[in-house]
């Protein structure tokens, strides 16, 4: 895992993900915006990461309506990629655009090393998938960027995922019919959104016979439901895409407070992560290893008289 000392590609996480659906256990991949929440990701033990479209907007200071576009994405993605060793699952929102737009989107994030591209049924702009308002592209039009996004695909283990809105626009059973339509066009994955029962994420899961995927998002429609629950029900995927982003945002707007009370930070440091825990994370001692053997190996192999 990371250090300067391993070349990329390190792990083949396209096939390793696609192994991990065939699993029974369900995949656990907590939404991430930077290298640095991916690193902890990995750290802490999880299996993929899932990088939040909603998540990175945020980031960068922008709300989730199709403002950020497929090279901010892309960039993000390669960052992310290129620090961790575990499956990367990439929110693409609608594919930027018509069919043609998603086989260039599919191309770019695969070039980058994403093992999964989440593509969603609704009009660009998009709008957050727990939010009224929301409008639905034509479910043969969705198909059509599926199916382009399979053949786009060079490794065929790259993993499809087919995000349909409908339940929040035209009911559940449009939902049911939509991924129905998708999983015959070629998606290697359903993601229901907005789901508004525990009864509608198991009635889902008995009608769509795919590898279903599941969001638990906070402040949203649907019901917090534990991972356990979702694994007993047939969900083989949860994400959380937003709950780093919020832990962290409500931690600063903490720190923030006390700092202007108390004048200094010194009654938060046990909150904090340490120096040792932060460079140990970015492995910083590793850095420092490999710059010093390169210089003291090219020392004792190049002859003193070149040196000036």
């Amino acid at each position: 895992m990371g250090g300067p000392v391993t070349i990329k590609k390190r792990v083949d996480t396209v096939n390793l993900l696609r192994e991990e659906l065939k699993k029974s256990e369900i995949i656990i991949a907590p939404g991430v915006f930077n290298p640095l929440s991916a690193m902890l990701v990995e750290r802490m033990g999880f299996k993929a990461v899932y990088v939040s479209g909603a998540a990175v907007t945020a980031s960068l200071g922008l709300p989730d309506i199709g403002l950020i576009t497929m090279d901010e994405m892309v960039r993000v993605v390669k960052y992310i990629v290129d620090s961790i060793d575990i499956p990367v699952i990439v929110d693409a929102d609608t594919g930027y655009g018509e069919a043609l737009n998603v086989v260039r989107a599919v191309r770019e994030f695969e070039k980058v090393g994403a093992s999964a591209i989440q593509i969603e049924d609704q009009v660009l702009p998009k709008k957050c998938g727990h939010l009224s308002g929301k409008k639905l592209i034509e479910p043969l039009e969705m198909a059509r960027k599926i199916k382009a996004a399979v053949e786009a695909r060079v490794n065929p283990d790259l993993i499809i995922i087919a995000r349909t809105d409908a339940r929040g626009v035209n009911g559940f059973q449009d939902a049911v019919e939509r991924a129905t339509l998708y999983i015959e066009a070629g998606a290697d994955v359903i993601f229901p959104e907005a789901l508004e029962s525990e009864e509608e994420f198991i009635e889902f899961a008995k009608k769509v016979k795919a590898p279903l995927l599941a969001n638990m998002t906070e402040f949203g429609r649907s019901p917090i439901l534990s991972f356990k629950r979702l694994e007993e029900i047939g969900y083989k995927l949860v994400i959380y895409p937003v709950t780093l982003l919020r832990l962290a945002m409500n931690a600063m707007r903490e720190g923030l407070i006390n700092l202007m009370k108390d004048g200094s930070q010194e009654k938060m440091l046990s909150k904090m992560f340490t120096r040792k825990e932060l460079y140990d994370l970015i492995y910083y001692d590793e850095y420092e290893s490999f710059d010093r053997r390169i210089a003291e190996e090219v020392e004792k192999k190049v002859s003193r008289t070149w040196i000036r």
